[in-house]
């Protein structure tokens, strides 16, 4: 069942590329997205949402101080 998403990724990849290459920029991101999808889906891309909530955690963290009007605590 691994080959059939290696598969259908590559293809979606491969859409992507034709889409963006003929200049068709929502083809290209439906394919890209459909590619994405498909790699969550596989052992291998299950820790992909985990390490977005991560990083986008640390933006948040760093970015309230300075929201808020406080100053950041890096010093440079």
């Amino acid at each position: 069942m691994e080959t059939g998403f290696g598969i259908a990724i590559f293809l979606a990849l491969v859409g992507a590329a034709i889409c963006a290459r003929a200049r068709a920029a929502g083809g290209a991101v439906v394919f890209s997205l459909i590619a994405l999808t498909l790699f969550v889906a596989t052992p291998v891309g299950r820790g992909v949402p985990a390490a977005i909530g991560e990083f986008f955690s640390t933006i948040d963290h760093a970015a309230t101080p300075v929201l808020n009007g406080g100053g950041s605590d890096a010093s440079g």
